[in-house]
């Protein structure tokens, strides 16, 4: 504090030399003038003394016969002058505090943590659709409101904390992966009733009913759509009519065979990049959202690639401005067309053809039998050919409840009243 006043004050810092600086000090001090940061050089010495005190100086000065020079100015009322003449260099700070106080009013950076099932594109278009934005004013905001709109419309998000610091709009989330196989779960004991159904034509190899009626054999051949297993399941009476039914979600492993057909093309001709070497960067600017671009607005060749760096300008660590700036870097290249040699393309379809066995086991397929050959012409391979292979097939679909009625008990048939 006493150093703020000091320069509020204004102070000189001064050389005091000649025949007795030491009797000089001390009647500056006997008529109180307040003097520090006294140090001696040689046969000089250096202080610092408030503006008042300086011009109380000239009688000291004569009756001791020393020398006193200003070494140096400190202080507002030194710097002040000197700035109201420099009318650019003030005004230029008057327009940078007031953009400061204008930019920190908004939004210019969102930033998502924590998520990895919902990705990056998803959470910023839910955002917008809920009017929170880059750019938008921190006063419109509502960070509880933001907060529950999120747990609302993802699921799979325990925890949410969305939070402001300076410019800069931070969204922390926490998945659970578990709630995927919980929310499947619940979908299937909110069926109060369902069918085992194929999903794919064949003949079925194996079956083990857990719950329901079975209403295929081992051996039988089945169709897309099938009801395996039903769960629809009758309760006879002692003389083996139909008391009701008693509903419930099918589940059964049936493992069916099937022909897979496989067919795998490759090109014998394919085009390879070559890059001349050749670079060229258009740098932008872009402010409020709008963007500056320097040079010319084109790729400048015919064929390229190109790769973008993007900097968003900060003034604090949390304090982002709405001015970003960036390049491009543009890349030449030719395109040379070639030609795959016979080893070479050979391995390539064999590759292909590897990968579709290896999907296939991945996903629990067993193959029972192989029959694929490989073909060439001028112009391609060609891989094609069937597998034979078992795998578990049907998916549950809900059936309605039926009221069974003493009619329908009896045998007699029922009609509906229009």
């Amino acid at each position: 504090m006493i150093e703020f006043l000091k320069f509020l004050k204004g102070y000189v810092c001064i050389r005091v030399s000649g025949f007795s600086p030491e009797r000089f000090m001390n009647l500056c001090v006997n008529r109180n003038i307040l003097l520090w940061n006294i140090r001696k050089e040689e046969d000089v010495y250096y202080m610092c003394l408030s503006i008042a005190g300086f011009y109380r100086l000239k009688p000291i000065v004569k009756k001791t016969g020393t020398k006193v020079a200003i070494v140096k100015r400190c202080g507002l009322p030194f710097f002040m002058p000197g700035m109201w003449k420099r009318k650019i260099f003030i005004l230029g700070f008057l327009l940078a505090a007031a953009f400061w106080f204008q930019t920190s009013r908004y939004i210019w950076a969102i930033e998502i943590q924590g998520n990895f099932m919902i990705t990056e594109d998803i959470m910023m278009d839910f955002l917008a659709e809920n009017q929170v934005f880059t750019g938008m004013k921190k006063g419109k905001l509502n960070i509880e409101e933001l907060e529950q709109n999120i747990r609302k419309e993802f699921y799979q998000v325990t925890w949410t904390s969305a939070k402001l610091e300076g410019t800069k709009l931070t969204i922390q989330i926490k998945e659970n992966d578990l709630l995927d196989m919980e929310e499947a779960g619940k979908r299937e004991d909110a069926m109060t009733a369902s069918n085992l159904v194929a999903e794919q034509d064949g003949t079925v190899v194996s079956m083990i009913v857990r719950e329901g009626v079975p209403q295929v054999t081992i051996g039988q051949e089945i169709k897309k759509g099938d009801v395996l297993v039903t769960g629809n399941v009758p309760v006879y009476q002692e003389d083996g009519t139909i008391r009701k039914y008693r509903y419930c979600n099918a589940d059964a492993d049936i493992v069916v065979q099937h022909v897979l057909p496989v067919k795998e093309t490759l090109s014998l001709y394919y085009e390879k990049k070559n890059y001349t070497g050749r670079e060229k960067k258009q740098y932008y600017l872009e402010l409020f959202g709008k963007t500056i671009r320097f040079g010319k607005n084109k790729e400048p060749f015919r064929s390229c690639d190109s790769i973008e760096s993007r900097n968003q300008l900060q003034l604090l660590r949390d304090f982002n401005l709405p001015v970003i700036y960036g390049n491009r870097t543009y890349r030449e290249y030719y395109v040379e067309e070639r030609k795959y040699t016979n080893e070479e393309s050979k391995a390539l379809i064999q590759d292909e053809y590897k990968k579709i066995v290896e999907s296939l086991e991945e996903k629990g397929v067993q193959i029972i039998e192989k029959n694929v050959k490989i073909e060439t012409n001028d112009l391609k391979w060609v891989l094609s050919g069937e597998l034979t292979v078992q795998e578990k097939t049907g998916k549950n679909v809900a059936i309605e409840e039926q009221i069974f009625t003493d009619a329908e008990q009896s045998g007699e048939e029922v009609t509906e009243d229009e």
